[in-house]
């Protein structure tokens, strides 16, 4: 037999007041516990009462980590995240409910009406079926009733939607998916379904708007990102193709379809804006070859040979090409009769070409669609030169274009000064022609060489023409007549005593 010493004796004596103290101290700790919980689920109630819906949801999550087995707190957390339209997360929530309390019916009601917006019908019917074998209240019954009712209606017209896509009757199948998808919201197979019936049907506007809905709704919907990448593309718009493909290989950069489409879209993408640079910098003829080179690119998506054939009709356009440009113009006008961009460029080309009439015609086609400054500055121009034409016009009358150097204004005027020259004839209504055909040429010469003369008659206004000066007209040396030209030299200063040989 074993003795204890008189210590261990007293040792022995202090076990029961440990045991009553621990035991104190765990059951203070269950009650400061609960107590906290408890707390964090009534300051939450409170919070989400007054709106405060991100702080009410810190103090539920508080709650659920506190005490992953109180359905309560899982049951608010839900109730904050639909009140913020996070559904995604609100469903777990009330399925840990309904796993914790099964006969939570107010959960499984709430629950059964997210699936139904979700399209997930069989599931939201087992949820309303529940409800009403477990003795709901008389609001509950009803509702569940109601929207059990509205699911069986839902599978009717997913069938008909079904059977109608499979057969191709694709506006059929867009009436019924309407309905469905006015109470599924977020059901994804309709939306693409209906997607893809709007993208026969030719109306992509409306098959983009579904396809980004999709995109929300599902994750790692990398296919409706694909889709909405290639109907951007063949729409013309490369730079939102871009960005849609991009998302699909943020998802899955190993995607073959999105990967093989990028690189295509990428070095589409490239060449315009290297053509567009080109034009900021006005090195138009280098933008007309690296526009033809986008024709080869994509030669398949109509869309993309007329913006290459508009912006090449912009540039021969804008670099004085105007014979060039007429035809390039006129091909973009014959897909694409209201395209304002290629009416100005055309009509500009025309008066390049002095088509007067013809220039008018396309700035007044411009107008019709557009109130562009641009376009009214334009036609006015073109009228003022079709009047100017029908009157007198220096180019003409030195046998130059509108874009003429000076170097070739003063050949002509030479070339003509020396062969209309009066001493050159002896009959007399021959030399009176000849002074008025002098005159004439002396005029184009100094209209023509004075930049703000040549701008003035450029702009419609005929700078020695007093009718058509504001203020009074312009004092010009010849409109004294032949006699201002005695002792005149066209070739240079000093009197003018040059001869003719003729061989």
């Amino acid at each position: 037999m074993v003795t204890l010493t008189p210590l261990a004796h007293r040792l022995l004596s202090y076990v029961p007041f440990v045991l009553v103290l621990l035991d104190l101290r765990y059951e203070g700790v269950i009650c400061g516990k609960d107590n906290s919980i408890e707390q964090h689920l009534e300051m939450g109630k409170k919070l989400l009462a007054a709106g405060q819906l991100a702080d009410a949801l810190s103090h539920f999550h508080a709650a659920v980590d506190g005490d992953p087995k109180n359905y309560m707190g899982f049951y608010r957390r839900a109730t904050v995240y639909l009140a913020m339209g996070k559904s995604k997360s609100a469903l777990p929530d009330l399925s840990k409910v309904i796993e914790l309390k099964p006969d939570f019916t107010s959960a499984r009601l709430q629950r059964g009406n997210l699936l139904l917006k979700q399209g997930k019908l069989d599931e939201a019917e087992s949820d309303f079926k529940k409800v009403l074998k477990s003795s709901p209240s008389s609001r509950e019954e009803q509702e569940a009733q109601s929207q059990l009712k509205k699911s069986d209606e839902l599978q009717r017209l997913v069938t008909q939607a079904r059977s109608d896509f499979s057969r191709k009757d694709y506006s059929s199948a867009v009436t019924h998916l309407d309905k469905i998808i006015n109470t599924c919201q977020w059901d994804v197979d309709s939306r693409e379904m209906r997607a893809e019936c709007f993208i026969q049907l030719g109306e992509m506007g409306k098959a983009i708007s579904d396809l980004k809905a999709a995109s929300k709704l599902r994750n790692d919907n990398t296919q409706a990102f694909y889709k909405l990448s290639t109907i951007y593309y063949n729409l013309g718009d490369h730079e939102m193709s871009l960005n849609e493909v991009r998302e699909c290989l943020k998802l899955d950069p190993d995607h073959k379809q999105c990967f093989s489409h990028y690189k295509q879209v990428k070095k589409l993408n490239k060449q315009i804006m290297s053509a567009e640079e080109l034009i900021q910098q006005q090195r138009y003829g280098d933008a007309v070859s690296k526009y033809e080179t986008v024709m080869k690119t994509e030669p398949n998506v109509p869309q993309y040979m007329l913006h290459a054939k508009e912006r090449i009709c912009h540039c021969l356009s804008v670099d004085q090409q105007g014979a060039k440009a007429i035809p390039v113009c006129s091909e973009v006008l014959k897909s694409d009769p209201q395209n304002v961009n290629a009416l100005k460029d055309r009509a500009e080309a025309y008066l390049q070409e002095e088509q007067y009439e013809e220039a008018i015609k396309d700035f007044e086609s411009a107008k019709e669609h557009s109130d562009d400054r641009q376009i009214r500055e334009g036609l006015e121009r073109a009228q003022r030169l079709l009047k100017q034409s029908q009157k007198r016009d220096y180019y003409k009358i030195l046998g130059v274009k509108r874009t003429a150097q000076k170097k070739e204004i003063l050949k002509a005027y030479r070339k003509l000064a020396q062969q209309w020259h009066p001493d050159n004839f002896q009959d007399p209504e021959d030399k009176k022609k000849a002074e008025k055909k002098f005159i004439d040429i002396a005029q184009a010469k100094e209209v023509l060489t004075d930049p703000e003369m040549r701008s003035k008659f450029d702009h419609g206004e005929d700078p020695l023409d007093p009718e058509s000066q504001q203020g009074g007209g312009h004092h010009h040396p010849f409109h004294g007549g032949w006699e201002s030209f005695q002792g005149f030299n066209p070739f240079g200063s000093g009197p003018f005593n040059f001869k003719f040989s003729y061989n």
